[in-house]
């Protein structure tokens, strides 16, 4: 197999010959083509009827397939190291298919990482909720708490993330994948932070994995996609579940997210050493307090972060050093505001360096006294490093601490 970087510049690249039968000339596009088409006909209405039916791979109607989205499908099982994938309209909806996938409907318990996105958190419990699943919540970090919930629970699914937002807990895959295999528990593993330049959740056990490729994955801030990568028996239901659904990941998005995806070990890289750059000068800073980066010695999950990532990833979170608690939103508003370069976005994993402000953003929905539990502070900034040469990045946050 080849390395994964040049997995990434090849891999679902379909070099399709186009020939002039009158002229003999061909030609083979270096780019895989977008195929904006509802519908694709046939030779014969016989050869039809063989591709509706499964008999004969091909392409009939665009919520059952698309060339291009089938290009980006086969980049991504060749980056994850195997499984099967398959592309959404959104990270969210990819969540919702891969859930749909491990049969959670009436009477079906879930067992969530408490560190579990905020949205996904409430599409268990109000969507799958009224459809009569119960979802519990633990502390994915403490194993031993996962190990009693599993065995009192019997969960049909256990639900974790890789790097949690917006604290960067890492969760050992390996050891919650024996967990829940010990119980017939399907395992979900949601690794849109890692992607897996990171860590590859199916080679470490896991049946399921989801990313929002609006992230990493396409890497340019223009799109929205999911995607679900499994085997069998998930791979079929996965497939079910889209055609019916129909929430399909369109051809241009497809094309778009493809290209991004040749760059992501040259942008991972970057952001990777841009990170470790940040959370080693914002440690240093006395206006600011607590950084919370997975590869530091001090954060509390560094010992797993080695053993099941590649790198610490491209997030750094830290709190701002203030005399009153009550003032924290205000003090991090202040600095966010202050911020030249750096751009104040909702989002991640973008070529620009984006902040933000987690208890109005990500984690906006939730309670205070939720918040509080989790650590989600008002002082709580969330920084997701882009591309841009590490001291630019640094003299702009060091410009806006001076401002607070």
């Amino acid at each position: 197999m080849k390395r994964f970087e040049t997995r990434a510049v090849h891999a679902g690249e379909q070099r399709w010959a186009n020939r002039n039968g009158e002229s003999g000339e061909s030609f083979c596009p270096m780019s895989t083509p977008i195929h904006p088409s509802t519908t694709f006909a046939h030779e014969n209405i016989e050869q039809t009827d063989r591709v509706l039916g499964g008999e004969e791979p091909g392409y009939s109607y665009a919520r059952y397939g698309n060339p291009t989205v089938t290009a980006f499908e086969e980049a991504i099982s060749a980056l994850e190291g195997g499984g099967r994938a398959f592309a959404f309209a959104s990270g969210m909806s990819a969540m919702h298919a891969a859930l749909m996938a491990a049969e959670i409907g009436n009477g079906a318990t879930v067992l969530a990482a408490e560190q579990l996105y905020g949205s996904t958190a409430t599409l268990l419990v109000q969507i799958f909720g009224a459809s009569g699943a119960e979802t519990r919540f633990v502390d994915a970090c403490d194993l031993e708490a996962v190990e009693r919930k599993v065995e009192e629970l019997r969960p049909r699914a256990v639900v974790i993330e890789t790097i949690s937002n917006p604290l960067l807990r890492v969760t050992d895959v390996p050891r919650v994948a024996e967990i829940a295999r010990a119980a017939g528990s399907t395992l979900i593993v949601d690794a849109t932070f890692g992607t897996p330049y990171l860590q590859r959740p199916l080679e470490l056990g896991a049946d399921v994995v989801v990313h929002s490729a609006t992230k990493y994955l396409s890497g340019h801030g223009d799109l929205t996609a999911g995607l679900v990568v499994a085997n069998a028996p998930y791979d079929a239901a996965l497939d079910q579940i889209r055609k019916l659904v129909g929430g399909v990941m369109g051809p241009f998005e497809a094309w778009l997210a493809l290209r991004g995806l040749k760059t992501l070990p040259l942008r991972m890289g970057r952001q990777c050493e841009n990170a470790r750059e940040v959370s080693s000068r914002l440690a240093a800073h006395p206006k600011v307090g607590q950084v919370y980066y997975p590869g530091a010695k001090d954060h509390p999950d560094n010992e797993i972060a080695r053993r099941v990532l590649a790198g610490a990833g491209g997030l750094v979170s830290f709190e701002l050093a203030v005399d009153d608690p009550e003032r924290g939103r205000e003090t991090a508003f202040r600095f966010l505001n202050a911020l030249k370069m750096c751009t104040r976005a909702p989002s991640l994993g973008d070529i620009y360096t984006l902040a933000i402000h987690p208890a109005t953003a990500s984690h906006r929905e939730l309670s205070p006294s939720r918040r509080e539990r989790l650590g989600v502070k008002e002082n709580l900034i969330r920084v997701s490093l882009g591309i841009e040469h590490p001291d630019d990045v640094i003299e702009d946050i060091e410009q806006a601490l001076e401002k607070v």
